[in-house]
């Protein structure tokens, strides 16, 4: 993971604005944040942001009064975290802030949390032993009946970016592995495009793994979105969209309404799982 580590130890201040940089990222929190309103426990409990590097989530939830635990193999990120919930004046409900892995989480014990959140990380795992362990370790950190939501990297929404942005690539030799299973292995120098996660290991699901990767673990499955929803790749036509409130208003509506259709769950750039364990 030690590739993993510097990248986002390199782009930690990017990640912060990852997700409101345009409107076309925002999607992604906003779809989480429906998701995260509608079943999560009313107001209180304490949550695990698995991987929630610079904190954007475990900020949203605090404010809303929730009490979360912080944590993140990026000891930059965590600095940004640190620095953010500072200013966002949210301290007293972040109970802690912990460098660690999503593989292995024995600072945790059992059924510590209300609801946990693993928003991203499973994707940089390429090693699918390595993928069952960190869903194993999730869910064995949630309590009894509580919901679980994670998000991954959608292998038919990479396919689109290459089409989208690198187009010349398609052939390359080096993606065999990535269109065959799913395995991007990271280069030390970015591809033409220069895009994403091209300097590190990342693996992109389809649907039905995700779904049966925490199902295999004793989830029961609830929802499954898509982040981006109908505005999947559209980037430019979503931005342009975003200068009229009123019919981004109306757009947001529809995302929300038809991001969990089966029609379009594969095609975005991220998936979205929530489940509830088991008792």
């Amino acid at each position: 993971m030690g590739q993993v580590t510097k990248y986002y130890d390199d782009h930690a201040e990017k990640e912060w604005v990852r997700l409101t940089q345009d409107a076309y990222h925002m999607l992604e929190f906003l779809v989480a944040a429906h998701y995260l309103d509608k079943y999560l426990p009313k107001k209180r409990g304490l949550i695990l942001d698995a991987g929630g590097g610079p904190g954007r989530y475990t900020i949203h939830l605090a404010r809303k009064g929730y009490d979360v635990v912080l944590q993140d193999l990026s000891p930059q990120c965590l600095e940004v975290a640190k620095r953010e919930i500072r200013n966002a004046g949210v301290e007293d409900h972040v109970k802690k802030i912990v460098e660690g892995s999503i593989v292995s989480m024995a600072e945790f014990p059992s059924e510590s949390f209300d609801a946990v959140l693993c928003l991203g990380p499973l994707s940089h795992l390429i090693d699918r032993t390595e993928r069952e362990r960190a869903a194993r370790e999730v869910v064995r950190v949630a309590k009894n009946d509580a919901p679980v939501l994670a998000s991954v990297a959608s292998r038919y929404g990479v396919f689109r970016a290459f089409l989208q942005l690198i187009p010349d690539e398609i052939i390359d030799p080096s993606h065999e592995e990535l269109f065959n299973v799913g395995i991007h292995r990271g280069h030390p120098t970015p591809h033409k495009g220069g895009k994403g996660f091209s300097t590190v290991d990342a693996y992109f699901f389809l649907p039905t793994e995700v779904k049966e990767l925490f199902e295999s673990t004793g989830l029961k499955t609830l929802e499954m979105a898509t982040c981006e929803g109908l505005s999947s790749r559209l980037q430019e036509a979503t931005n342009n969209l975003y200068r009229d409130k009123q019919k981004w208003n109306r757009w947001l509506e529809l995302i929300l309404r038809t991001c969990n259709d089966p029609a379009i769950l594969g095609m975005s750039d991220h998936i979205l799982y929530v489940g509830r364990k088991n008792a």
